[in-house]
């Protein structure tokens, strides 16, 4: 069901991008998924917090942060080096994982996924942005975001004991459900997505450059990780971890792009990046089922 679940999404994504009218249901979708799915989960999670969430999440923004800055010494372009290192942690991140992981996944990817979604906030706009922002626009932005406005509900939850519930079915189903929404919503927008983008072979040719380079880091950042930082059950969570490197771009760089730059450069990257990683993905999980 969890491998079965991203599929039937995405290929509904392909079928509703076909129809006339549909558009909208791209922009109801991601808000929803943004706004709903991925914050009852983070809740949910870090209420219910499992050992080493911190450390996923420090390894998640410190990762972003090393790819940024390398990147952008090897490409000499900030919007590529955002390319790389902001990734698409919602909308396939999640489904990816479920996927490759199953269920019991979830507390860790949420842990990656707020590390990098708050690295994303914080530098997306930067990059893109030919004025230097005031920290303070900075931080405002980054406490409104919806992760981080989730992580503040879920500490709050946590004051008042809720973690010392013995009976939680309601919240239980509710979690499941969000689970199914996020993976099943995060699929349908990119399949509606890509069957409207046009991406020629140069682009994937210099995708598929980029994507060998970021997993050779990738190994050796992960290798790093395991044998000299003490994250708890890292042996459980490496496999997740590594699977960061293996992500797209983020698909609201272009948005961010347009608003700032009035150009719309990015979407070739992020097209051939979203069609690589799909390639880079189902070979990682082949091997992980060797």
């Amino acid at each position: 069901m969890a491998f079965l679940l991203p599929i039937f999404g995405f290929l509904c994504g392909l079928g509703l991008a076909s129809i006339s009218g549909t558009s909208a249901l791209k922009s109801i979708f991601s808000s929803v998924l943004a706004r709903c799915f991925i914050p009852t989960v983070i809740i949910y999670n870090m209420v219910f917090y499992q050992a080493g969430s911190l450390a996923l999440m420090l390894f998640s923004f410190s990762v972003a942060i090393i790819m940024f800055y390398l990147f952008r010494w090897i490409l000499k372009d900030n919007l590529r080096a955002l390319c790389v290192s902001y990734l698409n942690l919602a909308w396939l991140g999640f489904p990816f994982a479920l996927a490759l992981f199953g269920p019991e996944i979830s507390a860790a990817m949420v842990a990656l996924y707020v590390g990098g979604s708050i690295f994303g906030n914080m530098w997306a706009v930067m990059a893109v942005s030919a004025e230097k922002l005031p920290w303070s626009s900075v931080a405002k932005k980054v406490a409104m975001s919806p992760p981080v406005f989730a992580l503040m509900i879920a500490g709050f939850c946590r004051l008042v004991g809720l973690q010392h519930l013995e009976d939680h079915q309601l919240l239980d189903l509710l979690y499941q459900a969000a689970k199914i929404g996020m993976s099943f919503t995060g699929m349908c927008v990119l399949g509606m997505w890509l069957r409207q983008t046009k991406v020629q072979w140069i682009d994937l040719l210099n995708s598929s450059r980029i994507y060998a380079m970021k997993l050779a880091v990738g190994a050796l950042i992960c290798s790093l990780t395991y044998w000299l930082i003490p994250i708890p059950q890292i042996e459980n969570y490496i496999g997740v971890m590594f699977m960061l490197f293996c992500l797209p771009p983020a698909a609201n760089i272009v948005a961010l792009e347009t608003h700032y730059q009035g150009t719309g450069v990015s979407a070739r990257y992020i097209a051939s990046g979203t069609i690589m990683s799909c390639v880079v993905v189902t070979i990682y999980g082949l091997i992980l089922n060797l």
